[in-house]
């Protein structure tokens, strides 16, 4: 059975969607450009949050997952299908939910054997993906001074490591609370559960990850001047500097937990939902009419199901840890852990979705 035997698309071309540029430019100013300039418009906001408990951001962190941060990874089943021809609805389904048990799977039991490696590589695997997340919205917006693979790897590592890595060098005794929360989940002794963490926020490791992030940005950022220099566009410059910038800022002066909770939902995950409109041609059809509200529910209709699963899954993990869940830090420790099961394979399939669509390959995006 095809999409298109089922009604849910067209599958004579699944990638004209991706390469028309009124689709891409309808997407890019809905789920990238206008959440940028609310996210910028939100760091009088963001610099006082230090000011308030902690219970504050994982508030916020809970209510942006529940309305979108979640639900961004739940057409995982469905990208095979609208992303190439040929393959089936059942061999979509199929592919993605082996690749989800395997691989989240995997990251369950790492946590369960040894729950400071596990952390260190669910920050490490969010680094990459939010990375990846940016450089493939970049290429959606037709920027043109990113022209090589190295320059959107090194484009990768800044907008991966600004969530990541800067909120490491400003609020660090925050982020070490959520690590201990993490490994508090495994390791019921609360001294042993801090003293684990303890090598994380060492001065030595703070310098090292600062010092990565000030050269990466500055490199990257040269680079592209050099671009524009040399004839690429600089408004595309322009905007991706700016974005940086923005970031940069966010992620100093707002409290860790609550700014990564924004990020996710207004940020990340809704430039993923673009993408995903991209390759769903009824959805981007939609859009690129104007009908914005049509494209909107057509995601949330086939992200409805795997969304419930998404929390169903944190429900899982919050019955299997040995520590059990008592309090909120409890609650966000749960579910940064499901989240890091479903982030695997997700990244997995992105990275799929990225090789089909020519993100890596500078020039062949367009052609995919």
């Amino acid at each position: 059975m095809t999409e298109a035997a089922t009604g849910t698309g067209t599958r004579s071309d699944p990638t004209a969607t991706w390469r028309d540029e009124g689709a891409r430019s309808a997407v890019d100013r809905w789920f990238a450009l206008y959440p940028a300039v609310a996210l910028a418009a939100l760091l009088p906001i963001g610099a006082v949050t230090p000011l308030f408990p902690v219970e504050v951001g994982v508030a916020t962190f809970a209510v942006g997952t529940l309305v979108v941060g979640m639900a961004h990874g739940a057409v995982d089943h469905l990208v095979p299908l609208r992303a190439a021809a040929g393959v089936s609805v059942r061999r979509s389904i199929a592919v993605v939910s082996v690749v989800y048990a395997v691989l989240g799977g995997a990251v369950v039991g790492a946590f369960f054997l040894a729950p400071v490696a596990a952390f260190v590589g669910f920050i490490a695997l969010t680094w990459l993906h939010w990375g990846q997340g940016d450089v493939a919205a970049l290429v959606v917006a037709g920027v043109d001074h990113l022209p090589t693979a190295a320059e959107r790897w090194l484009s990768l590592v800044v907008r991966g490591g600004l969530p990541m890595g800067v909120p490491l060098l400003a609020h660090p005794a925050e982020y070490r609370l959520v690590a201990e929360w993490i490994v508090g989940l495994f390791v019921v002794d609360a001294d042993a559960a801090a003293a684990a963490v303890d090598p994380l926020f060492v001065p030595a490791t703070r310098a090292a990850v600062g010092g990565l992030m000030i050269a990466a940005t500055a490199a990257s950022v040269g680079l592209g001047y050099r671009r524009v220099r040399a004839g690429a566009s600089r408004r595309g410059w322009l905007r991706d500097a700016g974005e940086v910038g923005a970031l940069w800022a966010w992620f100093l002066l707002a409290a860790p937990i609550f700014a990564v909770g924004v990020y996710f939902a207004l940020w990340h995950a809704l430039r993923h939902v673009g993408r995903l409109v991209l390759v769903d041609h009824r959805a981007a059809t939609a859009l690129g009419a104007g009908d914005r509200a049509g494209a909107i529910r057509r995601f949330a209709r086939d992200a409805a199901p795997l969304t419930l699963g998404g929390f169903l899954v944190v429900g899982a993990v919050g019955l299997a840890v040995p520590a059990g869940v008592a309090a909120p830090g409890d609650v966000l420790a749960v579910s940064l852990v499901a989240i890091a099961a479903m982030t695997f394979p997700h990244v997995a399939v992105v990275a799929w979705l990225d090789r089909r669509q020519g993100v890596w390959r500078p020039g062949a995006e367009r052609e995919a």
